[in-house]
């Protein structure tokens, strides 16, 4: 029977920033979009319920990765955070049941939006969410042991989760929030690239096909960098418009230290801190943006 710190482990609360890093750049583009019409008792029930929505599916998808992979046997020999079902630390039931728990409130909260907005195209958008969360390693053909993980994490969690966040405060799509979405979703990406260059060897050996595995090492190395410094010129082109976005640049100084572990050719551990510092950077860089577009426009 896992413990309960155990389940919080299982959680993997290391990547919860790529949940919450987009609700706020997209509350943030809502507040510059919105100015002085924003009533501020909506925005901030809208921007609560769109930061559960994002949270529940981070977890819950977590947990369905747990489950599905523990069931299939690729996570008995691992390098990372606890598994539940691979370390047969709970039942592979008991981790499912958490998995649809979490998507359940995530579709609740997302109903309310929908009931708010009165905007009924957004429940496809929710059920689709929900889809990709579990069929990523679910199902016969799950996506990520096919290479296709990362494309889905820039969709749903850059550029979905920022639009949406957006969407559901002012009913527009602005470009700033479609700038904002691929920053957000480029450094999520970085999260899963650094996590699946550190399981390389694992992942092969199990056959499961994720994009580090098709690519290569070097190459793996190669695109992690080019998702962590992208964002930085996504801010620069936004503040042409935006000069706020220029407070996104002081968040170099946190690529740094993960850029030059991954560089280094750390394999296995000793990828852990680029993949917790990768985490801490996304958030980083989501606060300096937002607090930039709100306090300077």
């Amino acid at each position: 029977m896992a413990s309960i710190n155990q389940w919080i482990e299982g959680a993997r609360p290391r990547t919860l920033p790529a949940a919450v890093a987009p609700v706020l750049i997209g509350s943030a583009v809502a507040y510059v979009e919105l100015a002085d019409r924003i009533s501020w008792p909506s925005f901030f029930a809208r921007a609560l319920l769109a930061l559960v929505v994002a949270l529940a599916l981070q977890i819950g998808v977590n947990y369905a990765n747990d489950y599905s992979d523990g069931i299939r046997g690729t996570d008995e020999v691992r390098v990372g955070p606890v598994r539940l079902v691979g370390q047969r630390l709970a039942t592979p039931t008991s981790v499912k049941v958490a998995a649809f728990t979490c998507f359940g409130v995530a579709a609740l909260c997302g109903l309310v939006l929908v009931l708010v907005t009165q905007q009924w195209w957004l429940i496809a958008v929710g059920v689709s969410a929900i889809i990709a969360a579990w069929f990523y390693t679910g199902g016969k053909h799950p996506y990520g042991y096919a290479g296709l993980g990362e494309l889905f994490v820039f969709i749903f969690f850059g550029l979905v989760a920022v639009m949406g966040t957006t969407y559901v405060q002012t009913l527009t799509l602005p470009l700033l929030a479609l700038l904002g979405g691929v920053a957000s979703g480029l450094l999520s990406v970085a999260i899963l690239v650094v996590n699946n260059l550190r399981d390389i060897p694992t992942d092969r050996l199990s056959g499961k096909r994720t994009l580090a595995v098709r690519l290569g090492d070097p190459a793996t190395r190669r695109l992690y960098i080019a998702c962590v410094l992208m964002p930085f010129a996504c801010a620069l082109v936004t503040s042409v418009s935006h000069h706020g976005a220029l407070m996104a640049l002081v968040a170099l100084v946190g690529a740094v230290a993960p850029i030059r572990i991954v560089s280094s050719g750390s394999e296995g551990r000793a990828l852990i801190p680029a993949l917790v510092g990768t985490g801490k950077l996304l958030l980083l860089y989501a606060v300096l943006l937002s607090a930039g577009l709100v306090i300077f426009g």
